[in-house]
């Protein structure tokens, strides 16, 4: 069932991050004072663990025990009914489409939203916001929409249908990976819309890549609460957690196709459980390194790495440096601002 795991460091980068310890997986606090530069493994290794609840790894081969709870793993996940994610709101095809043409017009988009009051709520309370306020109040749906314009109104959209899939996670490990997954999608979504500006990409393909890059993680957090229900979770090993992210990349894909997503975002998903090159397509490439961004400004949120770890090296070939710099300068002075007035 499990893919090739995606081979984020490639051997340039592989050098920069720590020796192996002889017998156990270090602390995020000794990992620290070892490198300012963390693999990209260690991030994707770090950011499951966080998202799905896991204490630190004492080893990072799997034990045999391990082993048997990955094969129950394995066959859920087989079995995984992507119905029972929440469904995409009916009118949401038919407004996409409508909202590739330039053409479209206020009136007709506003009556398109019109038709899901949860959605009428969503635009109304993004145009109260500070970045889109107006002189005058906003006393209808269709100046709402026209002070948003296509690429706000896409987002708010985006937004209002990924939110409740990323954060509806149930069980004892499901709060708390809710809010971590969706303030991960923030975060790749706006990076991977950023570089794909650099790259030549859709801004709205690359926004909506980001914001479903890990919406299969929360079906793999209800998963491991069938398999380890009340108690809390024991340190697994890296090794276990890898498998699960593997598991976690698949069943984002099925769900993306599912949802029937673009095909360009289909593709960058599918290309994120390899490796990444710089043969990759423009999409592949922005995402996986959105993805490894947003990771670590979570996980640097978290007080898992100092807030100076610097990735603008990590990604030879793929995202050059000054691009992957200002990038992630941009995205942590982005969610700061947001943390700052939230």
């Amino acid at each position: 069932m499990f893919s090739r795991r995606k081979a984020k460091a490639s051997p340039q980068r592989a050098s920069k991050a720590r020796s192996p310890a002889p017998a156990a997986v270090p602390s995020p606090a000794v990992a620290h004072a070892a490198t300012e530069t963390p693999s990209l493994a260690l991030i994707d290794e770090r950011f499951h663990r966080l998202v799905l609840g896991l204490p630190p790894p004492r080893q990072d081969d799997p034990l045999p025990a391990e082993a048997a709870l990955l094969r129950r793993l394995e066959l859920l996940g087989a079995r995984f009914d992507l119905r029972s994610l929440p469904r995409l709101p009916t009118v949401l095809p038919q407004l996409l489409r409508t909202l590739k043409s330039d053409e479209a017009a206020g009136a007709e988009l506003a009556k398109l939203v019109g038709r899901d009051p949860l959605m009428v709520g969503e635009v109304m309370r993004a145009t109260s916001t500070v970045f889109y306020r107006s002189a005058q109040p906003i006393s209808s749906l269709q100046q709402a929409v026209v002070l948003l314009g296509q690429d706000g109104l896409r987002r708010v959209i985006t937004l209002h249908v990924m939110k409740p899939i990323l954060q509806g996670n149930t069980g004892s490990m499901g709060h708390a990976a809710g809010g971590r997954l969706w303030g991960h999608a923030e975060r790749c979504a706006h990076a991977c819309a950023w570089l794909g500006r650099t790259t030549g990409c859709d801004a709205f393909e690359a926004y909506l890549a980001g914001i479903v890059r890990h919406a299969g993680t929360g079906a793999v957090v209800r998963l491991l609460d069938q398999l380890l229900p009340g108690a809390p979770p024991p340190p697994l090993s890296a090794g276990f957690v890898r498998h699960c992210a593997m598991l976690a990349a698949q069943l984002s894909l099925q769900a993306a196709r599912q949802w029937g997503l673009p095909a360009r975002v289909l593709g960058a998903l599918a290309e994120c459980q390899g490796e990444v090159s710089a043969a990759s397509s423009p999409l592949g490439r922005a995402l996986a390194v959105a993805d490894s961004l947003a990771s670590l400004s979570l996980l640097v949120e978290n007080g898992e790495f100092p807030a100076d770890a610097d990735l603008a090296h990590s990604w030879p070939g793929v995202m050059p440096p000054a691009v992957l710099a200002r990038c992630q300068r941009d995205l942590g002075q982005h969610f700061a601002a947001g943390l700052a007035t939230a």
